[in-house]
């Protein structure tokens, strides 16, 4: 079986150097889905955007996503007719892009997808994440057929969330890889 590339999708504004996604680029060699905006994000940029990476190898992607990078994995493949090159995705800190207090520059990631993910995908949350309910992130997962883990209170998974390299959510992304 062919190792699959890791295609990491950061949320809004990006991850910064001391980001697990960065440290895990560093440490592992994955690659970032660079997008021409982070700060005004536009739903179909970012879905074309992936679409050209996964396309841009045979090899089998996985996809490591934060923040609104979740919501980018659903929309794409809600809409990609190549969702079978796609072996999981690692879902870490949905965001509720519908959510009142949202800023404007998200506006285009309404409506959110809600369709089930077409591969297998595990859902990491925060009870405290100030971008998404607990029980709003499980309506989510539950609707993208993802298995939800909970970390308990640690704000938005990210840099201030003192993860480190993380090594518990790479173990999770062996688990998408399989034996």
């Amino acid at each position: 079986m062919t190792t699959p590339r890791i295609l990491v999708l950061p949320g809004w504004q990006g991850s910064g150097p001391d980001h697990w996604q960065s440290r895990w680029e560093r440490l592992y060699g994955d690659q970032r889905v660079e997008q021409d905006d982070w700060h005004w994000p536009k739903r179909g940029d970012w879905m074309t955007r992936l679409e050209e990476a996964v396309l841009a190898d045979d090899r089998p992607a996985l996809l490591v996503a934060h923040s609104l990078g979740c919501q980018l994995v659903a929309a794409w493949a809600a809409h990609s007719r190549h969702t079978d090159r796609v072996q999981g995705a690692l879902l870490v800190a949905l965001p509720d892009t519908e959510r009142e207090t949202i800023p404007p520059q998200l506006y285009s990631w309404r409506p959110m997808p809600r369709q089930p993910l077409p591969f297998p995908a595990t859902a990491v949350i925060s009870t405290d994440d100030p971008f998404c309910t607990p029980e709003r992130a499980a309506e989510l997962a539950a609707a993208w057929g993802a298995t939800l883990l909970s970390l308990g209170a640690r704000g938005h998974l990210n840099a201030d969330s003192g993860l480190g390299d993380w090594p518990e959510g790479r173990e999770w992304v062996a688990t998408l890889v399989g034996p």
